[in-house]
């Protein structure tokens, strides 16, 4: 995103968290909050009549809840980039999310600052891995998953090269491209390049998919 402002819709049932959302994001002059939705049917109306940039997207809503909505927001607004709101105790949930082409999640209790890092992340086309609820979170659904997983992932994987095998594991622990250059002793915009392309061989859309793919690979 250069220049415009990052188009904003927050969706979720509670009015006081939308207004604690909107207080935040629109302290940043480059994000703005467009519409506000208390369910997913909303969620979807209101993101494409906006044309929104980045949807937050609570899980548990009524009428039509968040896992229900993202595929209906990713076919209506194909352009929009959806982050999930979600709490530790619904792991499963983001996974499902995470599949249906999310751009990552937050959880509700986020720093104001990793909210605003998180919304510019997705807006310049990254998925936002907050660290510390991106590694506990995907440790128990790697481990959940791997005996399921494991050996198709591990497939998948084996078409990577020996550099973006070392990458992928970095997207593993959640790392983001300038800690993972550091890690490496590459440039941002090198692993820039190395993540594409890895999400390309992979076929998965975002870098969270790919975290999930390498953790279940065991990397």
């Amino acid at each position: 995103m250069t220049g415009a402002s990052i188009r904003v819709v927050v969706a979720d049932d509670e009015p006081l968290i939308r207004a604690g959302i909107r207080v935040i994001l629109t302290s940043d002059p480059g994000i703005e909050v467009v519409a506000e939705a208390a369910n997913g049917r909303e969620a979807v109306d209101r993101a494409r009549s906006h044309a929104a940039d980045v949807v937050l997207l609570d899980i548990q809503m009524p009428v039509l809840d968040g896992l229900a909505a993202l595929p209906e927001l990713r076919r209506a607004v194909p352009e929009a980039r959806v982050i999930v709101l979600t709490t530790f105790g619904e792991r499963e949930n983001v996974l499902r999310a995470l599949e249906y082409g999310g751009a990552g999640f937050l959880l509700k209790d986020t720093a104001p600052a990793e909210l605003i890092r998180a919304v510019r992340a997705a807006a310049a086309g990254d998925a936002y891995l907050s660290p510390a609820a991106t590694r506990h979170v995907v440790d128990q659904l790697a481990t959940g998953r791997a005996a399921a997983r494991g050996e198709e992932a591990r497939a998948r994987v084996a078409a990577l090269g020996g550099r973006e095998r070392e990458v992928l594991a970095l997207l593993g622990e959640g790392l983001s491209n300038a800690d993972a250059g550091r890690r490496l002793h590459m440039s941002e915009a090198t692993v820039k390049t190395y993540v594409s392309r890895i999400l390309a061989k992979l076929d998965c859309e975002n870098r969270v998919q790919a975290a999930l793919l390498a953790r279940d690979a065991g990397l």
